[in-house]
């Protein structure tokens, strides 16, 4: 981190400010006291304030007690930014923006010093600690940013201040909340707005939701998808994906280790970035890139017999569902499709048909074995008529005792839902079965 003064932490952040004897800065940021390094400020959120003499005694040179822990960290995080003159990627969307963040900074790290987001920090939280990972030399950083309401995409802008914005796909999510897509792509076309004069917005081609929002002149615009910029002309996958790609004009033969086609469209909105960096196009293509997906996201893990454990489990909404349901029908390569599947969250009066249609999607895929867990994803039965065994569970637990008996030696099995199922448990019990 760009070290700060204690002084302009206290004069930055209200609230109860202890520093250790001797200190005068603070040279890294951490909310969870197991993670201090010795010149850390530790940040007490939530009931971090418990844990202010453990983060002193692990060599934190201060421990803030903020009045409000989210503007602190957003006070902070902005002015690392400020003191940086690195480029910042906002990314923002639906569904793919963690893999999509990934697949970018693999990308970048070979040609430029980066800092990307962990994992899926892309909250008033999140976004602050990923700003505070700058250092003096960082050239490039790439935050996550995500949205439950109006607004929100736009008061992190203002913390992050993107130069370059990439929307990755739209689609149904955190309806509850927004109340229909049309507002999902009002929310993340905030990243549009806040972005200065001279700045970039990589957007999905053809997506007319967003092309209310796309009228400034005083910036790029860059499509990626069919009829795009960044086009993928062909897709095949075996221990890897090969792509084949149109990145401004210019083709190039990509190799990466994940094998999914969707994760080949969040890859066109990572090139679409990286060309808008500057960065060199023809150096993309060196060797099969190793993308280190963050957890829980197209893990593939080995079963019985050969079969295969797609560990899936991070979220789910109706359009990552269906590409994880596509997915799972290619990479099964004549094993029996198994998909364990829990409720979508937050979809509001909608939820039951969206379950429905996923549903189908199932038995579109040529799904044998179909576990539903939770009230929700009983609707998947219900459009699923066509998938040979079917079982509904109302919770986890309840799933944990009965599922064992439908999977067989050699089959490719997925487990998704939202985050709010804790399906991990499920995909770790079927991981600990084959051990």
């Amino acid at each position: 981190m760009i070290p700060l003064p204690l002084t302009e932490v206290a004069r930055l952040c209200p609230g109860r400010l202890e520093a250790a004897p001797g200190a005068e800065r603070v040279t890294g940021l951490e909310i969870d006291s197991r993670r201090i390094r010795p010149g850390d400020l530790f940040v007490a959120v939530g009931s971090g304030a418990e844990h202010v003499a453990d983060a002193l005694a692990r060599g934190a040179a201060a421990a803030l007690v903020p009045d409000d822990a989210h503007r602190a960290m957003a006070a902070l995080g902005a002015a690392v930014r400020t003191l940086s003159s690195a480029t910042v990627v906002g990314i923002t969307g639906a569904t793919g923006k963690t893999s999509t963040k990934d697949i970018l900074a693999a990308l970048c790290r070979p040609h430029a010093r980066t800092v990307a987001a962990e994992q899926s920090h892309n909250n008033e939280i999140g976004l602050p600690l990923t700003l505070t990972r700058i250092e003096p030399d960082t050239e490039i950083v790439i935050a996550e940013m995500g949205t439950r309401g109006l607004g929100q995409v736009a008061d992190l802008c203002a913390v992050a201040r993107p130069q370059l914005a990439v929307i990755t796909t739209l689609g149904p999510a955190h309806l509850e909340l927004f109340g229909t897509v049309e507002n999902v792509a009002r929310a993340e076309a905030e990243i549009v707005a806040a972005l200065p004069p001279g700045g970039a917005a990589v957007v999905p081609a053809g997506e007319p939701l967003l092309d209310p929002y796309l009228t400034r002149t005083d910036i790029d615009v860059i499509r990626y998808g069919n009829g795009g910029d960044v086009r993928l002309l062909s897709f095949s996958a075996d221990e890897h994906a090969h792509l084949v790609v149109d990145v401004l004009d210019e083709r190039l033969e990509l190799a990466f280790n994940f094998r999914s086609r969707h994760n080949a469209t969040n890859a066109l909105a990572a090139l679409a970035a990286y060309g808008a960096l500057g960065l060199p196009l023809a150096d993309a293509h060196v060797g099969a890139l190793e993308i280190s997906l963050s957890r829980w996201r197209e893990q593939e893990l080995p079963l019985p017999g050969g079969g295969v454990l797609i560990n899936d489990c991070y979220n789910a909404n109706p359009v990552s569902m269906a590409a994880a349901l596509d997915h799972l029908a290619e990479r099964a390569r004549g094993r029996r499709r198994v998909a364990v599947l829990g409720d979508m969250a937050e979809l509001g009066p909608g939820a039951p048909a969206y379950h429905g249609e996923v549903g189908a999607v199932a038995s579109r895929a040529g799904v044998s074995v179909l576990v539903a867990i939770g009230p929700l994803a009983r609707g998947y039965l219900e459009g699923a008529e066509a998938v040979p065994a079917r079982l509904w569970a109302p919770t986890v637990e309840q799933a944990l005792a009965v599922y064992p008996a439908l999977i067989r030696p050699g089959d490719c099995v997925l487990v998704k839902g939202s985050r709010s199922m804790g399906l991990e448990a499920v995909a770790g019990a079927v991981a600990a079965a084959a051990a």
